[in-house]
């Protein structure tokens, strides 16, 4: 599986009609959706389909062809995100009609198109599933931890301080946990460390 940490978006034009393609990761998809729809009033149609994981790791999808004949836009689009193998991002499409019919195969093959350009573009990165891991620590490794995490790239965490201890919670990847556990070896056998998975 593969997501994208960035929007992305390209035009496509078939007989005087024209498709804005908008690829965008899931968190900022309906933001996207509403900010579309002000900004491209006049168009004939916004079509839209996403995926994501829900908590039990299942892949999720949803779609709207908006007016469009059913099936002929939405469904295509999201074809091209399976075979892409693309979750937690959205695809929308904006479509000014340009007078000319294009058919149920026609909308077909230019939603499809339009969904392939905008993905063959952005740079997509392997989905790793993260795990919850918390720990704790003494005071005097506050520094060392924030080297460590900064140079391995675990940048999303959080931390509460008390009298005692600091308490450590963060999501990561199976391989960073690996790194972090190795890199505290040394502080839980001299109990500086107590991991509270």
């Amino acid at each position: 599986m593969k997501i994208v940490e960035n929007s992305y978006e390209t035009i496509y034009e078939i007989k005087k009609s024209t498709f804005l393609s908008y690829l965008t990761p899931m968190k900022e998809f309906h933001c996207l959706h509403t900010k579309l729809r002000e900004k491209h009033q006049k168009a004939a149609h916004i079509v839209w389909a996403y995926r994501y994981l829900n908590e039990h790791s299942q892949v999720v999808e949803n779609s709207s062809d908006d007016g469009e004949p059913k099936g002929t836009s939405a469904p295509p689009i999201l074809n091209v995100m399976r075979g892409f193998e693309i979750i937690e991002a959205g695809i929308l499409v904006v479509r000014y009609f340009g007078g000319i019919k294009l058919g149920t195969g026609g909308l077909v093959r230019a939603y499809g198109t339009s969904a392939k350009i905008v993905l063959d573009i952005a740079q997509l990165k392997i989905y790793e599933t993260k795990e919850e891991f918390t720990f704790s620590c003494n005071y005097f490794l506050v520094r060392n931890l924030e080297h460590f995490l900064n140079k391995e790239n675990i940048v999303t965490y959080e931390r509460v301080f008390d009298s005692q201890e600091v308490l450590w919670k963060m999501e990561i990847t199976k391989k960073q946990k690996e790194a972090l556990l190795c890199f505290l070896e040394k502080f839980i056998q001299a109990k500086s460390v107590n991991i509270l998975e």
